[in-house]
């Protein structure tokens, strides 16, 4: 634990996610499989990205994370590995969750359309780029399309050319929002019509996006629709690429917000003295909003109506902490680090 410390330390004092040698080509996909309550299968899935179907392990790749949500029935398995690697680890996790879920008997609170919801790839080293991970989505959507006969998929973020239309545009467009998706109307872009047990699978790759979660004590949705209106980027004085639902969650409302990188550095944009987390791609400067900014925020408008926020998650890490801590598990030869990482956070 002490080593993992004083990775974390250095990697997060005198240098940015450009200046280690060990994780200039590492891409991260942070993959959902709409499966919670079996968390067996869940693991199942991620060492499908680790092993072989002799079970032999994968050299360079490691399984970050496995953050598994009940009620959402919907788990996100954050696999790390070098651009070199990392398609036929995701292809391979992304059939044993198609073999192994059926979307036919899913149930759960949070909108989804596939047993593989979404196969989202981000670059971490400053030797990958987007259009890098593009090229890997691109193929990953067709390698699943064809290995599992029947499922489709569609493409968002960089991997869309050349619209390059983002998640959140593309899942209007399917559908994804609504409670009973018609699967007839989709037209993905690859593969057949969608149809159970497969559904549709998202794939697609950005600057990194993070996903956190603020609880607010009450069951009013009318009033979780309210705050999330007000987070989005796209209501003046929302927050810079932040999309947001409000749903049911264990007898409370979560906001659940996806916390896209946006170009540039902030300006003066700081909260409680805490800096928005920067990162370079290809020399091109990103940022993002801080999880605290966001559940100040939160706080601040439930306060208004006299209701409390009981609590922050993040499904996985920040950007620099996936990167860290994938340098430490590759240094260390830990493929199943979800084991190792859940004694020391989270």
């Amino acid at each position: 634990m002490s080593m993992l410390k004083d990775h974390l330390i250095s990697s997060s004092h005198g240098r940015n996610m450009a200046s280690s040698s060990f994780g200039r080509r590492l891409v991260a996909c942070l993959l959902n499989v709409s499966e919670a309550r079996r968390k067996d299968l869940v693991e199942t899935v991620a060492r499908a990205a680790l092993y072989n179907n002799e079970g032999v392990r994968r050299e360079g790749i490691t399984v970050l994370n496995i953050f598994n949500d009940r009620d959402y029935n919907r788990s996100v398995i954050t696999i790390v590995a070098s651009i070199d690697s990392i398609g036929e680890a995701v292809l391979s996790a992304c059939e044993k969750a198609c073999g192994l879920i059926d979307m036919g008997a899913h149930k759960g609170v949070h909108p989804c359309m596939g047993a593989v919801d979404l196969v989202p790839f981000y670059p971490l080293g400053e030797e990958v780029g987007v259009e890098d991970c593009a090229k890997e989505a691109r193929a990953v959507a067709q390698g699943l399309t064809e290995r599992v006969q029947g499922t489709s998929a569609f493409l968002f973020g960089w991997a869309d050319a050349p619209l390059q239309r983002g998640l959140a545009q593309r899942r209007k467009e399917m559908g994804w929002f609504k409670k009973t998706p018609d699967l007839q109307a989709i037209r993905p872009d690859m593969g057949p019509q969608p149809q159970n047990p497969f559904g549709l699978t998202g794939v697609g790759a950005s600057p990194y996006v993070m996903n956190c979660n603020v609880t607010i004590d009450t069951q009013d949705m009318a009033m979780g629709r309210s705050i999330a209106a007000a987070l989005r980027e796209s209501t003046p004085g929302g927050l810079p690429g932040v999309q947001v639902l409000a749903l049911p969650h264990e007898g409370a409302v979560e906001i659940a917000c996806n916390v896209e990188s946006v170009k540039g550095s902030p300006t003066s944009q700081t909260t409680a003295g805490e800096p928005w987390p920067c990162f370079s791609i290809g020399g091109q400067p990103y940022c993002h909003v801080p999880a605290s900014l966001i559940t100040a925020r939160v706080a601040e408008l439930t306060g208004r109506e006299g209701v409390g926020v009981k609590g922050t998650a993040l499904v996985g890490f920040t950007p620099h902490e996936c990167r860290g801590l994938a340098e430490f598990a590759l240094s260390q030869r830990i493929a199943e680090f979800w084991k190792e990482q859940g004694r020391i956070r989270m």
